[in-house]
C-alpha cells in the first residue's frame, strides 16, 4: 500500500465557507485516511487532495491505496482507513451487517451516452470465436473474489444471456490482467481506462458493454465505518463535500467536457500522478481521457441500484444472515435516487 499525506501547504479556508452545499462544519487539521484504487475511477479523491478542497474542509489526507475492494472494506471496518471508495461487495456487505461500515454516498456510475465498463475475452478466445457475451456460456471468467463487483457484473450478464460462467477469484486486479492476457480465463469486465488501452495492446478484445446489463449501475459507494457515520458527522460531511468538488471539476473537465480543453489537459496531468503513474505521460493520456466515467455529482447515491446489487448477493447466498437497506446505507448525506 502506498501512503501520500498533503501538509501544510495549502491554507485552510474554512469548511463551511467553502462548501455550502453540504453544510459542512469547519474543521482544524482532522487527520483521515481514505482508501482508493489506482483507477481513474477514483479521481474526485485525487482531484479533491491536489487542489486543496480536503485542506479547505480542514482535513489532512492520507491515502492508503488498495488492489481490490474487499481489503479496503475490512480496512474501514478495523479503522486502518476512514473513508473508502469502491464497488460494493460481499465483505463490504457483511461488514456493515456486522454494524462496522456504512455506505454514505455514490461516485462512480454507468450512464447512458458515457462510455463505460467493457467486458474483455482473451485473445485466444476471440480467435476461437467468442465474440459476443452470449458465447461465453461455460468459460471462465475472472474476478477478483467470490461476492465482488465483477462477480456481480458477470452473473447480470450471464443471466440476461442465459448461459453459466465459471468464476474463477483471482484475488487481485493486476492478477487478472496477466491470466486474461495470457488466456489462462476466457473473460472479465473492467473500467475502460483499464479495458480500452488492453484491447488496443491486441492481448484481449472488447465485445460488449457493462451498461447493457446493468443500467444505471452504481459501479462505486463512498463508504465508511459505522461509528463515523453516526458519531462523526461533521468529519463525513466534510469528507463528502470535498469529494463532490473533486467529482464536479473531473466531470467538468472529461465527461461533459465544459471546462475547455487547457482543463482537460490539466485534469489528466493530475490524474497520471496516481493512475498509469509508471507510464510516461503521452503513453497513459489516453487510457485516461477514454475512461472517464461520470462520478455522481453531489456524491448523490443511486439507491436502486444499491438494492439490486444487495438483493442479489442475498439470492445467490453470498452473505449470511438477514441485511436491509437500512443497515448498508446511511441516506441522510446524500441526495438518494
Amino acid at each position: 500500500m502506498t501512503h501520500l499525506t498533503r501538509r501544510g501547504a495549502m491554507a485552510l479556508l474554512g469548511g463551511a465557507a467553502a462548501l455550502p452545499v453540504l453544510g459542512t462544519p469547519a474543521l482544524a487539521n482532522t487527520k483521515v485516511t481514505v482508501g482508493a484504487l489506482a483507477f481513474t475511477s477514483h479521481a474526485a479523491s485525487f482531484v479533491a487532495y491536489e487542489r486543496g478542497y480536503f485542506a479547505e474542509a480542514g482535513l489532512e489526507v492520507d491515502f492508503k491505496f488498495f488492489q481490490a475492494a474487499q481489503p479496503m472494506a475490512v480496512a474501514i471496518a478495523s479503522g486502518d482507513a476512514d473513508f473508502g471508495v469502491t464497488a460494493i461487495s460481499g465483505g463490504l456487505i457483511s461488514l456493515a451487517e456486522k454494524g462496522a461500515t456504512k455506505v454514505i454516498g455514490g461516485a462512480l456510475s454507468e450512464e447512458k451516452g458515457i462510455d463505460g465498463q467493457k467486458i474483455l475475452v482473451s485473445d485466444a478466445a476471440y480467435q476461437a470465436g467468442i465474440t459476443t457475451p452470449k458465447l461465453l456460456d461455460g468459460k471462465k471468467f475472472g474476478i477478483t473474489q467470490s461476492g465482488s463487483s465483477f462477480h456481480y457484473m458477470g452473473a447480470k450478464m450471464a443471466a440476461a444471456e442465459g448461459i453459466d460462467l465459471n468464476y474463477i477469484p483471482l484475488q487481485k486486479v493486476p492478477a487478472v490482467i496477466g491470466a486474461l492476457k495470457s488466456g489462462q480465463i476466457d473473460a472479465w469486465a473492467i473500467v475502460p481506462h483499464i479495458a480500452k488501452p488492453l484491447a488496443g495492446s491486441g492481448a484481449v478484445h472488447i465485445i460488449g458493454d457493462v451498461a447493457d446489463y446493468i443500467p444505471d449501475y452504481q459501479v462505486t459507494s463512498v463508504f465508511t465505518s459505522a461509528n463515523n457515520a453516526a458519531n462523526e458527522r461533521a468529519k463525513s460531511a466534510a469528507f463528502l463535500a470535498a469529494f463532490a468538488k473533486g467529482a464536479a471539476d473531473f466531470n467538468a473537465a472529461l465527461v461533459d467536457k465544459t471546462a475547455g480543453d487547457d482543463a482537460a489537459e490539466e485534469m489528466v496531468k493530475l490524474v497520471h500522478k496516481y493512475v498509469y503513474a509508471d507510464r510516461p505521460y503521452d503513453k497513459a493520456k489516453p487510457g485516461i481521457v477514454n475512461g472517464a466515467m461520470r462520478i455522481n455529482a453531489g456524491a448523490a447515491l443511486n439507491t436502486t441500484s444499491v438494492k439490486d446489487q444487495l438483493d442479489w448477493f442475498i439470492a445467490e447466498g453470498l452473505i449470511k444472515g438477514h441485511i436491509t437497506m437500512e443497515t448498508l446505507v446511511d441516506p441522510s448525506y446524500v441526495e438518494t435516487m
